[in-house]
C-alpha cells in the first residue's frame, strides 16, 4: 500500500501466472477500498492485461473476476453495504451469462463430450428434447452459467480477502465485526426476486441462476456470526464447512433457507437481546 508501483508490479506477475490471478485481483480490490477507483486504476489495469491476455486464451475466469471485485469494491466503498455491493456483482455477472460473453467458443464440442461420457446428462438433455426445449441453447447457457458462478464466487473471494487485509492494516478487528453482521435486508431480497422473475417472464434467465448467491453469502455471514457470537472454536467452522462440502447441495439448499429467513427475523438481533 505504500506504493502504487509495487501493486502493480505484484498485481500484474500474478495476472500473469496460471491459477495466481486472484491475489493480483485481491491487490487491486484492496486499492481500490482504501484510495478510490481513480487512484487505485493503474493497479487495476496492470491485473487486467495479463487477465484478458488469458481471455483472448479462452479463460474467461480471471478478468472477469478482476472486473466483478472491482466493480464491488467501488460500490462498498461508496455504500458501505455489502448487499448492495453483491447484487451489484450479481447484477453484472448476469449481464456476461445473458450477453453470450462467459460462453465458451467451442462449447457445442464441450456439450458433446459431457454427453458421451456422462449418460444421465445425455438422457436428460434428450428428454428435454422430446418437449421441444432448444438443446443447444440451454446447454450453452448452462456453460456460461458455471464460468459466471466461478467468476463470482472468485470476485466475491477476492473482495473479502482484500477487506479483510483493509482491517488488518487500518482497522484491526474491523472485518470480523462487520462481516459476522451481514445480512440482505429486505429491500436486497426483494430487489432479487423481482428482477429475476421479471426477467424470467420475459425469457432472460440468467438472473435467476445468479440471484440466489448473495443469499448464500448471507447464510455464511450467519454462520460465521451465530458461532462468534457463542465464542465457539474454530473447530465449529473447520466442521461446518466440512460437511458443506461432503453434502452439497443439501446443505447448501437450508443454508440459503437460514439465510432467507434470517432476513425476516434477524436470528443474530435476537440472539443479542437474549443475552442482555
Amino acid at each position: 500500500m505504500q506504493s502504487v508501483y509495487r501493486g502493480m508490479a505484484v498485481a500484474f506477475l500474478t495476472a500473469l501466472i496460471p491459477w495466481t490471478f486472484w491475489i493480483g485481483a485481491a491487490i487491486s480490490s484492496l486499492f481500490t477500498l482504501r484510495r478510490g477507483l481513480s487512484a487505485a486504476l493503474p493497479v487495476v489495469i496492470a491485473v487486467a492485461l495479463p487477465s484478458a491476455w488469458w481471455w483472448w486464451q479462452g479463460d474467461r475466469v480471471p478478468l472477469a473476476s478482476v472486473t466483478l471485485t472491482t466493480v464491488m469494491a467501488v460500490m462498498l466503498r461508496t455504500r458501505v453495504r455489502w448487499g448492495e455491493a453483491l447484487i451489484a456483482g450479481t447484477a453484472l455477472t448476469a449481464l456476461l451469462i445473458q450477453s453470450g460473453l462467459f460462453t465458451p467458443q467451442d462449447a457445442m464440442r464441450i456439450i458433446g463430450e459431457v454427453r458421451s461420457s456422462a449418460p444421465q446428462v445425455d438422457q436428460l438433455l434428450s428428454e428435454y428434447a422430446a418437449r421441444g426445449v432448444p438443446i443447444d441453447r440451454l446447454s450453452a447457457l448452462m456453460l456460461a452459467a458455471v464460468n459466471g458462478w466461478m467468476a463470482l464466487f472468485a470476485g466475491i473471494g477476492c473482495l473479502i480477502l482484500a477487506r479483510s487485509w483493509q482491517a488488518k492494516l487500518y482497522n484491526p478487528g474491523g472485518f470480523r465485526e462487520e462481516f459476522h453482521q451481514f445480512r440482505l435486508s429486505g429491500r436486497d431480497l426483494l430487489l432479487l426476486l423481482g428482477v429475476s422473475l421479471l426477467c424470467a417472464l420475459v425469457n432472460l434467465p440468467a438472473p435467476a441462476l445468479v440471484a440466489w448467491v448473495p443469499l448464500l453469502i448471507a447464510g455464511f455471514a450467519l454462520v460465521h456470526g451465530l458461532i462468534g457470537m457463542r465464542s465457539l472454536s474454530v473447530f465449529w467452522l473447520v466442521g461446518f464447512y466440512v460437511v458443506l462440502v461432503t453434502t452439497w447441495p443439501t446443505l447448501v439448499i437450508l443454508l440459503l433457507l437460514l439465510a432467507l429467513m434470517d432476513t425476516l427475523v434477524d436470528f443474530r438481533g435476537r440472539l443479542a437481546g437474549s443475552q442482555h
